[in-house]
């Protein structure tokens, strides 16, 4: 006998589950690009999406204004935020004293199993490159941030990367596509790499600055900038 019976649907998450779960999804999705800037956040549509109730996207939705993710409009309520040249200009400088630190205290932390994965993901690099895979390439260069990061062990500067690095997705994205750039970057990521994997602090905190230092000076040679 077939069963009239509807599937039975689980309840949306809500309460601090589902604000942190749609916190979470909101931060992937916009990290990632499937929510793109200036692209209008419609609460029921997302509750829908993340299977959380719709007062759990609202508190997500402010978390994420909070940490420079989101704004409200006129007369179109929650968008992701637009990032500005300059602004991104601004955030990179302070990402360069954050990410010193960090490849300088991985630099002294580094085991020789973390120092092989370094080196594994530099080759990765190198083979997109290689191959003229940037997407591949701008994945792993965030991998490496991260990993150096981790290894590190510095989760206030984490924290506040986490936040910053969030606002600056689209920027990153269109770097990767600059003619020449990924070949450059390359140079820069490993000689941070041979750095951290060689345990020398200041040498792996200049590597980072130096092309934390090179990031700035191709935005600010971006057409955009000069719009």
């Amino acid at each position: 006998m077939t069963s009239s019976l509807a599937p039975v649907r689980s309840a949306p998450i809500s309460g601090q589950q589902g604000r942190q779960a749609a916190t979470n999804a909101l931060r992937k999705a916009i990290a990632n690009g499937e929510l793109r800037p200036a692209q209008r956040l419609v609460e029921l549509e997302l509750a829908e999406r993340f299977g959380v109730t719709r007062s759990s996207v609202r508190a997500a939705l402010m978390e994420l204004a909070t940490d420079g993710l989101v704004e409200s409009t006129p007369n179109r309520g929650a968008v992701v935020r637009v990032v500005t040249i300059d602004e991104a200009i601004a955030i990179t400088e302070v990402r360069m004293h954050l990410e010193g630190l960090c490849a300088a205290k991985a630099a002294e932390r580094a085991t020789p199993a973390e120092a092989k994965e370094l080196r594994a993901i530099g080759r990765e690099m190198r083979a997109a490159v290689r191959s003229a895979d940037f997407t591949a390439y701008a994945r792993l260069n965030i991998q490496l941030h991260t990993r150096v990061r981790e290894i590190g062990h510095q989760p206030v500067a984490s924290d506040l990367l986490d936040r910053l690095n969030g606002q600056l997705v689209r920027h990153r994205f269109q770097l990767s596509r600059i003619a020449g750039r990924p070949s450059v970057s390359l140079g820069e990521h490993l000689e941070i790499i041979d750095a951290v994997a060689k345990g020398d602090p200041d040498r792996a905190m200049k590597a980072m600055h130096i092309h934390l230092g090179s990031v700035i000076d191709t935005l600010r040679a971006t057409p955009e900038a000069h719009a």
